[in-house]
């Protein structure tokens, strides 16, 4: 796979997944696909036939993980056999590698295919609606912005919780979130927070210190507006907690799928750069 191939594997990946997509979160979507082609073209992945893309898969490691970004195969040749040839490609670039992490959907097909390939399938929650308001605590917790200066933090809370750094990630998810960092001496963490305040990436050493940055931001979400607590996995019953408090809807929503480590917590995953 190649730069050339990030507007047709974008617009393929919006219709596979069934989600609208706003101009602002299609360039998102290009920009961090094009980072990992850049850090790991082995491990990214297209097909082509008569009628253009017809799929692709975008892998990366980061020190002893393997982690799959996205995967999609275009409608017409799904059960032809393509899906397997893009995934041991992008499996075979994490050769050696003690670990890997695949944010799945709900698809029967993709479920069986990750089996197969030796991963643990564990169901995943999101939390959507109206933030109840009245339901925030009085008092939050500290929390700072983060800066390029915290990068050894990340890192070193990056190999507690899922045993390697998100490394180069980091500068994306810089460039598009928001970074707040709680550092005390009960416990330390750090979470990217989007445009809408919800959190894409947390990370803590203790569930107090996890519970006090989600509430951040869950604070820091517009009054009138949707809002989602996302990849929540049943060990991270603290998330569900802070999004039952503020009357969010709890729904499943596909799996984190697995290999060589048990769910991570107190941890909220991304789902591409996990």
């Amino acid at each position: 796979m190649g730069p050339d191939d990030l507007g047709a594997a974008e617009a393929l990946s919006a219709i596979e997944f069934g989600k609208a997509r706003s101009p602002a979160y299609q360039l998102r979507w290009r920009t961090r696909t094009g980072h990992l082609l850049a850090t790991d073209p082995g491990g990214c992945w297209a097909a082509d036939d008569d009628a253009g893309l017809a799929g692709f898969a975008v892998s990366f490691r980061r020190e002893s993980n393997w982690l799959l970004a996205t995967f999609a195969v275009r409608g017409d040749l799904q059960g032809a056999g393509l899906g397997r040839r893009l995934l041991d490609a992008a499996l075979a670039h994490g050769a050696g590698c003690e670990r890997g992490m695949i944010s799945a959907s709900a698809d029967v097909k993709a479920f069986r295919r990750y089996r197969a390939a030796g991963f643990s399938l564990h169901p995943q929650l999101s939390l959507t609606g109206r933030v109840d308001r009245a339901a925030l605590p009085a008092g939050l917790a500290p929390v700072r912005e983060g800066t390029g200066a915290d990068r050894d933090l990340l890192d070193d809370l990056d190999r507690r919780r899922r045993g390697a750094t998100h490394g180069p990630d980091h500068e994306v998810l810089a460039s598009q979130c928001r970074l707040i960092v709680l550092d005390r001496p009960a416990g330390t963490g750090y979470a990217y927070l989007d445009d809408a305040g919800a959190a894409v990436l947390l990370c803590a050493t203790d569930e107090g210190t996890a519970t006090a940055l989600l509430w951040e931001a869950v604070a820091s979400s517009a009054p009138d507006a949707d809002y989602e607590i996302a990849h929540v996995t049943a060990a991270n019953e603290w998330a569900i907690d802070v999004g039952l408090a503020v009357r969010l809807a709890p729904a499943t929503e596909g799996y984190l799928a697995l290999r060589g480590l048990a769910p991570p917590v107190p941890y909220l995953h991304n789902g591409a750069l996990l």
